[in-house]
């Protein structure tokens, strides 16, 4: 009897245990589970995992690169937002208030930055008339020995291909200042024909993609065309799908793995550029609009259409990946370029002298602390072919993203130009940081240094644009902790 009973409970408890284990299974994913369960583990192409990038970025570097963006040097960014677009005339301007940029009145700026304008911090006294020189088109012999030197090895670098950027003339009537902290990027409203057409533009023509793979829900392509009163939802499912295309004999992604090694990196700059962005405008979107006040926050439900491993059909989780395989590309940069600022010379000239010290030590601290970072890319691999088929890979790479650097010019919506050639600049820098190994292994301890050099615009937008990606990464978190619930 008593082995009996002791068999029926042994079946009643399996049975419970069965029940238990199918309703676990039957529990439906939480929606943090379905844009995130992907995004962990090692990145395609790097020795580093998720996990390592977010302790390291959200606990070390982050606070301390917030700090350093918020002090003068990088806070104000000269930028020419009315260059006409190089491609197409037909630009429809955005009309929203959130569109505008507020350019700072010349007494807002302060006057060390506004003298410092210039290419080389360490020839601050040299500045005047080395600007005028190169404005003349020639070398005043009323120059001194020395700096007429200066200014033609310097015309000498600015004439170098070493730029992936088509960047502006500074010294335009039309460039003007801006200060990034009252210009924050966020969701505007810009969307539609013509922010698609943008990004269209910059998958389809300049991502190495041959016109046999196409992608799908193309508004632009031959015999389509926005459905009547459904281009937000067009627009929409252009975030949500625009990876995501298939040709009749091979999908996308299978396509895009068969590539080499650069040509696959270049999409994945571009794709987690994308992402970030993304990450950006669902972070800080305009959650209320009233007469009383406006209230920016988290939009889990933006967060969702663009990242859902469901909604986007498997491309959420594949965009986040990008996003750190971007992060790692310009870190690695950073880590590369220390030496250009440890010189004695270099300063982050603003005309505070005590500020301007405290600046480059943190700076210093910072970019020590990212020197320190385990898991590095490792760059190496790229361009280590035939030489005459790299250097034609390289230049065909830089064309293509000075050619992306020049669509920015084409945004409708001068917040999102703003931001889109700040980021695409200093994109554009790292790249030139990764490619110049040996020019900066070669420059003086003291002194000016004319093989290698980054200007004031270079500099501010290489650590905004790496800031716009920390946070990203950063932000990324709190959608994780806001998404636990949500089904």
């Amino acid at each position: 009897m008593g082995r009996g009973w002791s068999l029926l409970v042994g079946l009643l408890g399996a049975l419970w245990l069965l029940r238990s284990g199918q309703g676990e299974e039957q529990r439906p994913e939480t929606a943090a589970q379905r844009c995130f369960c992907q995004v962990s583990g090692y990145l395609d192409d790097c020795t580093c995992d998720v996990e390592t990038i977010d302790k390291f970025n959200n606990y070390k570097l982050f606070p301390r690169l917030q700090r350093l963006l918020e002090s003068d040097y990088f806070r104000y960014y000269k930028v020419n937002l009315k260059k006409p677009c190089p491609f197409w005339n037909d630009i429809s301007q955005c009309g929203r208030r959130d569109c505008a940029v507020k350019p700072c009145h010349s007494d807002e700026v302060p006057d060390g930055i506004k003298s410092a304008s210039y290419k080389y911090s360490e020839e601050a006294n040299l500045i005047e008339e080395c600007e005028q020189a190169e404005q003349l088109g020639a070398v005043d012999e009323s120059l001194s020995e020395e700096t007429q030197k200066a200014v033609l090895q310097w015309t000498k670098h600015d004439d170098s291909s070493d730029s992936f950027c088509e960047v502006d003339d500074i010294q335009s009537p039309d460039a003007e200042y801006v200060d990034l902290l009252l210009n924050p990027e966020r969701y505007t409203g810009y969307k539609g024909p013509d922010a698609w057409r943008i990004w269209s533009v910059i998958y389809e023509e300049n991502c190495f993609k041959p016109q046999t793979i196409q992608r799908p829900l193309n508004p632009l392509a031959s015999g389509q065309a926005f459905p009547k009163g459904k281009a937000e939802v067009v627009y929409n499912n252009y975030v949500l799908f625009c990876f995501s295309g298939k040709s009749k004999e091979n999908t996308f992604y299978s396509w895009l793995e068969g590539l080499c090694v650069e040509k696959r990196a270049f999409y994945r700059l571009i794709s987690g550029l994308h992402a970030s962005i993304n990450v950006h405008l669902s972070a800080r979107y305009l959650l209320q609009d009233t007469w009383l006040e406006k209230k920016w926050g988290h939009n889990v439900t933006e967060f969702q259409q663009r990242f859902d491993g469901v909604l986007t059909e498997g491309e959420g989780p594949r965009r986040l990946k990008n996003l750190y395989f971007l992060y790692l590309i310009e870190l690695r940069a950073l880590s590369k370029v220390l030496p250009f600022f440890e010189r004695p010379d270099f300063q982050l000239f603003t005309g505070d002298k005590v500020q301007d010290a405290e600046n480059k030590a943190l700076l210093l601290e910072i970019l020590h602390e990212i020197k320190s970072f385990p898991l590095h890319f490792d760059e190496n691999s790229f361009f280590a072919g035939d030489k005459n088929e790299a250097h034609k890979l390289k230049e065909d790479f830089r064309q293509h993203f000075r050619n992306i650097s020049r669509i920015m010019d084409c945004v409708g919506c001068f917040k999102c130009r703003l931001w889109g050639k700040l980021q695409t600049q200093g994109l554009g820098t790292a790249l030139k940081i990764l490619f110049s190994e040996k020019l900066i292994a070669n420059m003086p301890e003291s002194g000016p240094s004319y093989e290698f050099q980054l200007t004031r615009q270079e500099i501010v937008s290489l650590f905004n644009a790496f800031g716009r990606i920390s946070t990203s990464v950063r932000e990324l978190e709190n959608f994780r902790h806001l998404l636990q619930n949500v089904h």
